[in-house]
């Protein structure tokens, strides 16, 4: 596409159209309440929470773009000077509240912006997506496919979130006489706290931003700020620690609970000398031994999915709102793009798209080859939040000199995250957005 007509996520640029996919931070960095740049089209859920997360914003730039229906609008070519007519669709991302994918098709061919997404094949949602996204491809191919890459390495492959959501359940269960707390960010995972709250039939506590962001979602009846109402809390991310644990057990028992695909770098407990009980009693009534370490069940295809705890107050469930690898590769078998560019050029387990799945898209992966430690310093930029590409969210801070990185299987940590996360635990900030 021609530099000049579109952006998606970057603010910075001098573009006739700007996209927003959703209203995590690290997708909004750039955009501000004093930004005039010029028209932004964002999902209609989007525009409802943008007011409260960017006050005084001039609203009368919003475009909203409802799911399904293609929409076309007319720009300038910055070369020509010449009318190009662009169609966009902007489809269900399955992430966070109003998080979309965008769909672009004219003069420059076909391609797909993911944004964040989560792809499950047995979620309803993803079955409608799938249905939308092969019928406006029904005579298109995409030329380039923009791949939210998070967790592009085959070491991560995740539960669906409602499998997820019933280990929350089990855990909370098998704690009658614990205080719970459950690390969420300012936008997402709502669809757990439903779930925990209608299975065990509590209410929940929220800090006050987060109840305003759940009204104007249309929850108003199971959120509460009353800590004496509930027993089971969620609090903001960068507030959950090992140190924030220990400190509330010197009150009253609680435990804590890290839904994420993220995985915490400090050892997981391996002995059961706490006051924590070590074993997990599913809702059905089945108990599942943990004795300090992961706590696995198999599912009907025989794959693992495991609880981990981490420390004798806490533990860390795989609940994520990102693609994992099988479902990554599911998504490109169904839409067999021509070049895929991970938006994600930086993070705690980076690995170029294509050296996985350029055989899909007819690429020698051989030529894909991983990054050799010299290219990581080089390209390496904050590396404790998430770094978009060209193709997605603008770069965050620079992180300045280089710190020594720990390698393991594919994953590449700085030394300083894994110390710092064995001391505090996974004190994550909000645009990690796991």
């Amino acid at each position: 596409m021609e530099k000049g007509l579109i952006s998606v996520d970057r603010w910075s640029d001098h573009s006739q159209a700007y996209f927003l996919t959703h209203l995590h931070s690290d997708h909004t960095h750039g955009l501000s309440s004093s930004w005039t740049k010029g028209p932004l089209f964002c999902s209609r859920l989007t525009a409802k929470l943008f007011p409260f997360k960017f006050p005084n914003f001039k609203l009368s730039l919003l475009r909203i773009l409802d799911i399904g229906p293609w929409h076309s609008f007319v720009l300038v070519s910055p070369s020509s000077g010449s009318e190009t007519t662009v169609d966009v669709m902007a489809i269900d991302a399955h992430h966070c509240p109003g998080a979309v994918m965008y769909l672009f098709r004219g003069d420059f061919g076909c391609m797909l912006f993911t944004g964040d997404f989560r792809w499950e094949a047995t979620d309803g949602r993803a079955k409608i997506g799938r249905t939308m996204l092969l019928n406006a491809l029904e005579r298109d191919r995409v030329n380039i496919l923009y791949l939210d890459n998070t967790y592009c390495n085959p070491l991560f492959s995740f539960p669906s979130r409602e499998a997820a959501s019933q280990q929350v359940v089990d855990i909370i269960a098998s704690h009658p006489k614990h205080d719970i707390i459950i690390g969420i960010d300012t936008l997402g995972k709502e669809d757990l706290l439903l779930y925990i709250s209608r299975s065990l039939k509590v209410k929940i506590w929220v800090w006050p931003e987060r109840l305003q962001t759940m009204h104007l979602l249309g929850f108003n009846d199971i959120f509460t700020t009353k800590t004496s109402l509930t027993r089971v809390r969620a609090v903001p991310r960068y507030s959950f620690s090992i140190n924030t644990l220990e400190g509330l057990n010197k009150v009253r028992p609680t435990i804590g609970i890290m839904p994420s695909g993220l995985p915490w770098v400090v050892k997981p407990s391996e002995v059961n000398d706490n006051p924590v009980s070590s074993s997990i009693s599913n809702h059905s009534g089945n108990r599942l031994r943990i004795n300090g370490g992961p706590c696995t069940e198999i599912n009907k295809k025989g794959k693992l999915r495991s609880v981990v705890r981490f420390h004798q107050y806490i533990y860390s469930v795989p609940y994520s709102d990102h693609s994992c690898f099988p479902e990554i590769e599911d998504f490109i078998k169904l839409v067999q793009p021509v070049n895929i560019k991970g938006i994600v050029s930086s993070s705690f387990c980076y690995i170029e798209p294509l050296y996985y799945f350029g055989r899909l898209c007819g690429v020698e992966t051989s030529s894909q080859r991983l990054p050799h430690k010299s290219e990581w310093r080089d390209k390496d930029k904050n590396i404790g939040g998430k770094t978009k590409s060209n193709s997605g969210s603008s770069n965050l801070t620079d992180a300045g000199k280089r710190k020594r990185k720990i390698d393991f299987l594919g994953i590449h940590l700085r030394r300083v995250s894994v110390v710092r996360r064995a001391q505090c635990g996974a004190k994550i900030v909000e645009n990690d957005s796991p």
